[in-house]
């Protein structure tokens, strides 16, 4: 099995490392990420485990045909990355491997052969060729996008399952996505702008703003007709406040990591992508809104 990982930063490198132990791999990264892999080889250190792995990597992506091709870039670039290398997709199923809502949709445009996935892992740079795993908040979930399930879903799912990585197959996709973007919107800015770990967040302060948040992202949802698996803004909450947060409680957000080494955020992929639907339906999201101009607030003092 050949599999192609386009922009791979921390989750592409760390996923691609995993993969090649029964794969054949080939990672696209940064030149720095280059250079470093090839003098020193990739490590990945953590709960997957400490391994120094001779990972296939490049700047960019060699020809020939794939059997799946993972994007893994950050959601701004998720356009640009499909216009470079769409010659390569033919009849290879393309998978989204990124946070935020709409990177299948675009990905839609340039195949038909799409997987959508979420995955909550965290991933946490410590060297341009090293990454830290610090969290597993959960399986790994893929699908056919927009919705069912086939055997390429299946054996992508069971090959991540055989290289150390929990799995699944889902026939709902995109409400597994909105899922990760609900847990995504609610801790990610809030952590990023206060430079704390998630468990922080369960605070009455932090708290409040989140039930609003979630509310607000309900509702959308709603309108989009996304089926999730959480009925009510409420049980969401719930779910988020005794499943989801407790596991990852010491984990700084990517938003936050973004944040301290002076990149952008995907704040407008995430919160953001709430605030545009919600005009598109007419549903007022004003606490998302503010969200949205913090973060880039808190960009703009961190980067200038």
């Amino acid at each position: 099995m050949r599999i192609l990982v386009l922009g791979a930063g921390a989750v592409g490198l760390t996923v691609a490392a995993k993969l090649s132990e029964k794969a054949e791999v080939f990672a696209v990264a940064r030149e720095r990420c280059v250079t470093a892999i090839n003098n020193n080889k990739f490590k990945m250190t953590g709960i997957w485990g400490e391994k120094t792995i001779p990972l296939k990597v490049g700047t960019k992506a060699p020809e020939g045909e794939w059997d799946y091709i993972i994007i893994s870039t950050k959601s701004a670039a998720t356009r640009s990355i499909c216009e470079e290398y769409h010659h390569l997709f033919k009849n290879a199923d393309v998978v989204s491997l990124q946070n935020g809502i709409g990177n299948e949709e675009i990905i839609s445009e340039y195949t038909k052969n799409v997987i959508g996935a979420m995955i909550i892992t965290g991933f946490e740079w410590v060297k341009d060729n090293e990454i830290f795993v610090s969290v597993d908040g959960g399986e790994t979930q893929f699908g056919r996008f927009p919705s069912g399930n086939d055997a390429k879903v299946q054996a992508l799912a069971n090959l991540f399952n055989e290289c150390g990585m929990r799995s699944l197959a889902t026939e709902n996709v995109r409400g597994a996505v909105w899922s990760k973007a609900f847990y995504s919107c609610s801790l990610n800015p809030l952590g990023a702008v206060m430079e704390c770990p998630y468990g922080d967040l369960l605070k009455e302060p932090a708290w409040n703003i989140i039930t609003k948040i979630v509310h607000e992202a309900f509702a959308v949802s709603k309108a989009e007709e996304i089926v999730m698996p959480q009925k009510t803004a409420e049980e969401y909450l719930e779910f988020l406040k005794t499943q989801k947060i407790p596991p990852t409680a010491t984990h700084y957000c990517s938003m936050y990591q973004d944040i301290a080494a002076k990149r952008l955020t995907e704040v407008d992929y995430i919160n953001g992508a709430i605030v545009k639907l919600g005009k598109k339906h007419g549903i007022k999201t004003p606490v998302n809104e503010i969200i949205v101009n913090l973060t880039h607030f808190k960009e703009e003092l961190k980067c200038r």
